[in-house]
């Protein structure tokens, strides 16, 4: 599924999808506002500390991201995985925004003994308008 020649790094643990870990709270003014639970703030730090090669790359040009999600049970939901998996690599200044992302390349699996991530960025030239 990645491409023969890129670079794979390999996150473990289960990803945490993000549509199920935002808190509403209330700020200094009384307003409600969304912020992340401390589960997906967890996942970010453990996320980081396991990316070598891609962490403060700050690609900040097109990319294509290929991804493949072992799960422990195939219960999730890739498309929530994916926002996470983005969200990290932006977090780890793997990448400088996910508006960059131009095309994302996923498959779901299950392995109950070892969920993990396994993914790659292939940076594209820009191209001239």
């Amino acid at each position: 599924m990645i491409p023969e020649g890129l670079v794979k790094e390999t996150v473990f643990g289960e990803v945490v999808a993000k549509a199920n870990h935002y808190m509403a709270v209330l700020d200094r003014n009384g307003q409600r506002r969304i912020i992340k639970d401390p589960i997906i703030r967890e996942y970010e730090r453990r996320f980081c500390k396991q990316v070598a090669t891609y962490c403060n790359k700050n690609i900040a040009s097109r990319f294509v991201l290929y991804v493949e999600v072992y799960y422990c049970n195939l219960q999730h939901d890739l498309d929530n995985s994916l926002k996470t998996i983005l969200d990290c690599l932006q977090y780890c200044h793997a990448i400088k925004d996910d508006v960059y992302c131009i095309a994302i390349h996923a498959e779901k699996h299950r392995d109950p003994r070892n969920p993990r991530v396994i993914f790659a960025i292939e940076e594209k030239e820009p191209t001239l308008l």
